[in-house]
């Protein structure tokens, strides 16, 4: 058993080359810290596609040189160097080009409008509803009718704009124990909800199907006004 901690941990490693190892990850933590500075970024709270690819390369870089003797730092150096004048010449198109920017950042896309989700076939606009739901619910969101429009950015953030309370509609609730309290058909005339769309439909019980998404599952909508 102390034979298979020592594989796991220790395997064939030289001792003498810890203080090489050591001494290699500080220089490469400091080489990635000025990148970072001389980027321009003052912090990550949300990366693009093209910020995450971007660090991917600079860890790919900066990793092997922090414990392997048989790769230089100067190599490293090089690609890091290349990778900062790279980001840099891309950020000064995007800042001339719109189309050059939306090739690399996308474009926002639009989730919902008037209290209803965007149906849309752009694989862009695919995402996971969960997550959406959680992010909606981060913002003290009850349901769908509280927002006027919901915005997916670029940067994988989410705007909402809101209606005013006095406007405030029936909608989709996004509380999970409203929401998994689904129906194949609505029972009666109280306003329901398409649980794939949003489309509310009042006074009626007739309707199977939805009429925007035409899906057949229900849940009652509910018009609490919005907590902040």
């Amino acid at each position: 058993m102390q034979n298979e901690w020592a594989e796991i941990f220790i395997k064939d490693l030289d001792w003498t080359i810890v203080f090489q190892i050591i001494v290699r990850t500080f220089i490469m933590f400091l080489l990635v810290i000025t990148f970072l500075r001389l980027s321009g970024k003052k912090g990550i709270r949300q990366l693009s596609l093209f910020e995450v690819a971007i660090i991917i390369s600079l860890g790919s870089a900066a990793g092997d040189p922090m414990f392997s003797k048989e790769a230089a730092i100067l190599p490293s150096l090089i690609v890091i160097v290349t990778v900062l004048v790279f980001y840099r010449v891309i950020i000064w198109l995007t800042s001339k080009s719109e189309k050059i920017e939306s090739m690399l950042e996308g474009d926002p896309i639009y989730i919902i409008e008037e209290g209803e989700f965007i149906l849309t076939n752009d694989k862009d606009a695919q995402y996971a509803k969960d997550e959406f739901f959680a992010e909606m619910r981060q913002q003290n969101i009850e349901h769908l009718g509280q927002i006027k429009t919901a915005i997916l950015e670029t940067n994988g953030t989410i705007s909402f704009f809101y209606y005013p309370e006095e406007e405030v509609k029936y909608g989709l609730p996004v509380m999970p124990k409203l929401y998994v309290q689904k129906v194949q058909s609505i029972p009666n005339n109280d306003p329901y909800a398409c649980s794939y769309c949003g489309r509310v439909i009042e006074e009626t019980h007739s309707i199977k199907a939805c009429t925007k998404c035409h899906k057949s599952e229900w849940v009652a909508a509910i018009n609490t006004l919005r907590i902040t």
